[in-house]
């Protein structure tokens, strides 16, 4: 039978059943107390403990595998995958530029997201932050600065900024979650645009929130940090409200 002549039924009825193999291949990757880097059991014994043809269990194995749960190394096996937060990345990115064309919703949500997690960490980092990290702090604003007085974008020093603010907290997930959200918000910025973007002004915010932070005064540093988001989200709304979508970059 054809894909073509397949019922939406019988569709959505495979595809619970991949999901389901999914869920148990992950299942007995937990119960098995498989790490990351540990050799998966071979097909064969896949096929045999989970009670599936060879094919059925490609098509999971393949899912599982863009989603990062596991590593197909052709000619060495299957491994259960290292951390890898590009699926994430990927995916939030894709939903908040699709967004872009219409109300603009989720791309508003990423931006409300990444503001909640920054500004609600913020009394947690400056409890622990060392006057030796503070010194790094501030390099990345002065770069920030430098540039801005030349009229140049600083992008890699502000991800940079905001990266050195939680590192104190020593959280591998929280840094791999901001590394997840700046990916996506930038790729948003850039195809919302950067015009009239008062580059000193966002400097300067940055420099206004290390004081708040170096002076150990959480209220201040929390609001800089809420208010930091305004200019994004102005932006975002005001590109959806032009209906501007042949203007989108790629």
């Amino acid at each position: 039978m054809s894909n073509s002549t397949i019922s939406p039924k019988a569709r959505f009825s495979a595809q619970v059943r991949l999901r389901a193999l999914q869920s148990d291949i992950m299942e007995l990757i937990l119960s098995r107390d498989l790490d990351a880097g540990d050799a998966m059991p071979t097909e064969s014994e896949l096929c045999e403990v989970l009670g599936v043809g060879r094919n059925t269990l490609r098509e999971s194995l393949k899912v599982l595998q863009a989603l990062g749960v596991i590593e197909i190394r052709h000619g060495f096996g299957m491994f259960v995958a290292p951390s890898n937060f590009d699926a994430l990345a990927d995916g939030l990115t894709f939903r908040g530029r699709l967004s872009l064309r219409h109300e603009g919703l989720e791309a508003l949500q990423l931006v409300d997201i990444r503001q909640a997690l920054e500004a609600g960490l913020m009394g947690a980092c400056i409890a622990v932050v060392t006057k030796e990290h503070l010194v790094l702090i501030e390099a990345a604003v002065v770069k920030m600065e430098q540039l801005a007085e030349r009229g140049e974008g600083f992008a890699e020093a502000d991800a940079e900024f905001h990266r050195l603010l939680f590192e104190p907290l020593g959280n591998d997930l929280l840094m791999n979650l901001m590394s997840v959200f700046w990916k996506v918000y930038r790729k948003i910025h850039l195809q919302v645009g950067t015009g009239g973007t008062d580059l000193m002004h966002t400097a300067s915010e940055h420099r206004s929130i290390y004081e708040a932070v170096a002076a150990q005064d959480t209220p201040r540093a929390a609001a800089l940090l809420n208010s930091h988001f305004d200019g994004i989200r102005a932006k975002i709304k005001e590109f959806v409200e032009a209906g501007h979508p042949h203007t989108l970059q790629a």
